[in-house]
């Protein structure tokens, strides 16, 4: 069985690691993309042993852009933008990640969602846009719960002047000069998210964190401290088949 790290949200979810697959060298051993240099076969095989920790459920994906863009789908297929939310039990949604934050959402008035988040989508709001959807369908958006899986983080996650400026802007001031490199930021990504969050009225209890850095877990996919030539993970999750 595929190891997945888990959070107290109440529905079928789960965050993938390396570990578990059949893939080799940069990408051993679960690596979930094709698009990486990665053996085509291999990375079926590993898609494959994920899908049926979910019992082969249909599959909606993403194109992602680093963008905010929150599709509203009821079937399989894939769709260009950054977030997926769907109110059809048993549809299984999957983001792609190596150090940008995969989020989920449940309502429990039946809903989830599954968000890719960047620093571009964090700043440029895609947890706000999902959770305006949900209030466009009539769902409370301070009854939802969040899982926040592993992200690169605030200890690692070092940017410039001018996307630390746009965080401010954003009045997202989750980030500090880095001591070891002037003119540099620490950018802490999950913190934006939580204050996004509260902002929206989601209480703390209701908020999951895995709590992992990407770049720090050698047991998982990070673009940036494998400079590039690395795998990927998947979050998911999906309403109980009926």
């Amino acid at each position: 069985m595929v190891p997945l790290l888990t959070t107290p949200l109440p529905v079928p979810h789960g965050f993938t690691t390396r570990e578990g697959g059949v893939s080799q060298g940069p990408f051993a051993s679960l690596n979930l993309s094709p698009a990486t240099g990665d053996d085509p076969e291999r990375v079926a095989e590993n898609q494959r042993r994920v899908l049926e920790a979910f019992g082969h459920p249909p599959v909606a994906a993403l194109k992602q852009v680093h963008g905010t863009q929150v599709h509203r789908v009821t079937g399989p297929g894939t769709w260009e933008g950054d977030g997926l939310l769907t109110q059809t039990p048993g549809l299984l949604l999957r983001v792609g990640v190596a150090d940008c934050y995969p989020v989920l959402l449940y309502h429990p008035q039946g809903a989830v969602a599954a968000l890719h988040a960047g620093w571009r989508g964090v700043v440029g709001g895609i947890l706000p846009r999902a959770l305006e959807l949900l209030a466009r369908l009539g769902l409370d958006p301070q009854e939802a719960h969040l899982a926040l899986g592993p992200g690169i983080g605030g200890c690692c996650y070092q940017v410039g002047e001018e996307v630390a400026a746009r965080f401010a802007e954003a009045g997202l001031s989750t980030f500090a000069q880095d001591p070891k490199a002037p003119g540099r930021y620490l950018l802490d990504l999950e913190g934006a998210l939580l204050l996004q969050a509260q902002r929206w009225g989601i209480p703390r209890e209701r908020i999951h964190r895995v709590g992992l850095c990407t770049r720090c877990t050698p047991t998982l996919f990070s673009h940036r401290r494998d400079r590039g030539r690395t795998g990927r993970m998947w979050g998911l999750v999906m309403l109980p088949p009926r």
